[in-house]
């Protein structure tokens, strides 16, 4: 069996690491070949295709980024995309299955081309926010929790030599685990997501209340939150490939608005691609090992239209429709048991 390999979307830490584990146990449980497509879903529509051998992947899953470039690329457009040519493609270069190494955008791309053109694809979760449904937990996640509980803690040292309050801004689009889990981890005084909207006066509330104890305020707000009176969450940077607004900047909007009511000299910080970059953890490398190993059986398996994911402990099979209908959002009794330490 021939099987191709792309990352698309976002890049995190781990996708090597899925690309190691998916080559070595097709290799040497199967005796497949490998191909890569370059640059995620472009390269599967304008064939670019580069051999992944057994030595191609020697030590890689402690590299960050991926190998094969990742992109934004929405396989049904333009004139070499949707499931006949792609199907063509597949057909002349005898490539029998592709691994699709992504998130939500991913992944819907990959379910279109399973349903409406019987592409053999498997699905691999891949999302540092932690938001794809039917897996407990995403490669990824764990580093850019360790990324920014790290800045959280070098944070709070200026924010206490200057008596500042320090707003951080950490991805997550629809859900708000990576503010959730660093917040937690660095003793955030409040933690905003997207799912849970507040008001400006009950945030200041808690930036004052640390204030009276004698600390300095730090918050950490997701990029998708929303003040009670937003619409939208906050985006002035356009549209991605997917017509996605890119969200970034609720920060920048929130610190000033805590000093204008409080007085307290504030000031923001925003990640950005800091989370998405670097080696990956020890946990990462794992979930993302084992989780490559999984996705080769699949494909030999003609598991069509599956995703591997992680249940409990155990890696499963779940259907790539699954995970997409819906978002993992942060339940209410988990932000519940946060707030308890705001302020």
């Amino acid at each position: 069996m021939k099987i191709g390999i792309l990352t698309s979307g976002g890049d995190c830490p781990g996708l090597n690491a899925v690309i190691r584990g998916s080559v070595l146990k097709g290799v040497i449980s199967h005796e497949a070949e490998f191909v890569g497509f370059r640059w995620g879903w472009r390269g599967v529509v304008e064939r670019d295709i580069m051999p992944i051998t057994r030595h191609d992947v020697r030590g890689l899953s402690k590299q960050g980024g991926t190998i094969l470039g990742s992109s934004r690329t929405n396989p049904f457009e333009g004139e070499q995309g949707g499931p006949e040519n792609i199907r063509r493609m597949l057909d002349e270069e005898g490539i029998d299955a592709i691994i699709a190494i992504g998130g939500e955008g991913t992944l819907t791309a990959a379910r279109r081309l399973v349903d409406e053109g019987g592409i053999p694809v498997i699905g691999v979760p891949k999302t540092i926010d932690n938001d794809l449904a039917a897996t407990d937990y995403s490669f990824g996640f764990d580093t850019a929790v360790e990324i920014a509980t790290e800045a959280i803690d070098r944070l709070r040292t200026t924010a206490e030599s200057h008596n500042r309050a320090i707003v951080l801004e950490v991805m997550g689009r629809h859900v708000g685990w990576i503010a959730l889990h660093s917040g937690m981890a660095g003793g955030a005084h409040a933690i905003l997501i997207p799912e849970q909207p507040m008001g400006i006066e009950e945030i200041c509330e808690y930036v004052e209340s640390v204030r009276d104890r004698g600390r300095a305020p730090l918050i950490v707000v997701a990029e998708g939150f929303k003040l009670d009176t937003m619409e939208e969450a906050h985006s002035h940077l356009g549209l991605d490939a997917f017509n996605r607004p890119r969200l970034g900047g609720i920060a920048e909007k929130l610190a000033p608005m805590i000093e204008e009511r409080t007085g307290i000299e504030s000031r923001h910080t925003v990640l950005g691609h800091i989370q998405r970059g670097g080696a990956p953890s020890a946990y990462d490398r794992v979930l993302a090992t084992r989780l490559g190993m999984a996705a080769a059986d699949a494909a030999l398996d003609q598991a069509w239209g599956s995703m591997v994911t992680l249940r409990g402990t155990d890696i499963a099979r779940v259907s790539i429709a699954d995970a997409t209908g819906g978002l993992n959002v942060v339940p209410q009794s988990r932000y519940d048991e946060a707030r308890i330490l705001f302020g």
